[in-house]
């Protein structure tokens, strides 16, 4: 029986999958995306008519094909949706715009202040749009990367006590109302997790946990695909978790890593540059290495323990500056306090992946606004 709307929505059907296959591969020809998304050549040549007449598609210039005509290209209107991230700390706020294919626009930075700080945020959010030639209203969704999590139920940013300027207020209200249009915030390292889930080690995992270390301290935890949040959005603060020693963030802190180096007779200012000269330093070096590999095992022990993971994965710049030797030893600490055989490797987006978690995820929500694609976490 033939029901009533039927051809419209294969239609919808249709227009979705031609969108997605072009922001998926880029510009393509007639002939590419009928192959891919399994249409007529009548239907395709439709389909992408009707994707022009809405301002959804546009045409792109010709490809070159032997002795054959060249063949027309076309490519989703990155004008049809512009999106903001921002990745905030207690020091910077960093701002990239794009447009809803992802490509990027304009970046710019800050220093958070100690005071009017989102008078600031907004100033560096409208001057990063200037750049890329747009106004704050031309924005489809803004994502903001922060420390600690927002309580869905008040609105207030907890679990982040060096940013006191943003955690008074109903931060997501406050945040739409100064810019003028959808906000969303997500913690940085959960977003630094869906950043791997989308194109790091952790594609195709369904199980896993991000840790990181030093200048952030926390965990994002992923349980059979989605993020777990918790009710409050506090679900991976291990900072706060209590440890042999005292709490498990001041033990895992860049000072508390410099310290620890000096134990070892490596002097630093900074936990980064402690691990990176460890490398090098020979059995000291070795010996410091193995003791913040314990540390560090200490608290993902007790995560492993109830969540029994598929992968853990070390992300920051302490991390990184360790690489697979630290992994290794965390790896080989974790073994002697647990059953579970995790293994351990090393995040594999090392360029500002808070920040580009949050432009993939602005991306999604814009991109269900304005095409009707579902979201994926």
């Amino acid at each position: 029986m033939t029901r009533t709307g039927s051809p419209r929505l294969l239609r919808e059907i249709n227009d979705r999958a031609a969108i997605e296959t072009l922001l998926a591969s880029g510009a393509m020809t007639r002939a590419e995306l009928e192959e891919v998304i399994g249409l007529s050549k009548p239907a395709t040549a439709q389909l992408l008519a009707r994707l022009e007449e809405d301002g959804m598609v546009v045409r792109t210039g010709l490809r070159g094909g032997g002795r054959g005509p060249r063949a027309q290209m076309w490519a989703v209107n990155g004008g049809v949706g512009y999106v903001a991230a921002v990745a905030l700390t207690a020091e910077l706020i960093d701002v990239a715009i794009a447009d809803i294919t992802g490509s990027l626009l304009a970046e710019h930075s800050a220093p958070m202040p100690k005071e009017n700080s989102l008078q600031v945020f907004r100033e560096t959010v409208q001057k990063t749009a200037a750049l890329a030639g747009l106004t704050l209203d031309a924005l489809s969704h803004v994502v903001v990367g922060t420390p600690g999590a927002v309580d869905p139920a008040t609105g207030h940013l907890g679990f982040a006590p060096h940013l006191p300027g943003l955690s008074a207020v109903d931060l997501p209200s406050t945040l739409r109302e100064l810019l003028g249009t959808s906000v969303s915030i997500e913690n940085d390292i959960n977003l630094a997790a869906l950043e791997e889930m989308s194109s790091g080690k952790a594609v195709g995992v369904r199980n896993f946990v991000l840790f990181w270390p030093a200048d952030e301290i926390g965990s994002a935890v992923v349980v059979n695909g989605v993020l777990l949040r918790g009710v409050t959005g506090g679900a991976g603060e291990i900072d706060s978790m209590q440890v042999p020693g005292g709490r498990y963030g001041d033990q895992v802190d860049s000072e508390a890593i410099v310290a620890l180096a000096a134990e070892h007779g490596i002097n630093e200012s900074s936990g980064l540059e402690a691990v990176a000269h460890a490398l090098n330093a020979g059995t000291e070096g070795r010996a410091f290495l193995t003791a913040l590999a314990h540390r560090i095992a200490l608290g993902l022990a007790n995560v492993v323990c109830v969540l029994d993971p598929e992968l853990v994965l070390l992300s920051g710049g302490v991390a990184h500056a360790g690489g697979e030797t630290l992994c290794d030893l965390v790896a080989a600490e974790l073994l002697k306090l647990v059953v579970p055989r995790t293994p351990v490797h090393l995040a594999q987006i090392t360029a500002n992946p808070v920040r580009a978690g949050a432009l993939h995820s602005a991306l999604a929500v814009a991109r269900e606004q304005v095409f009707g694609l579902p979201q994926r976490s």
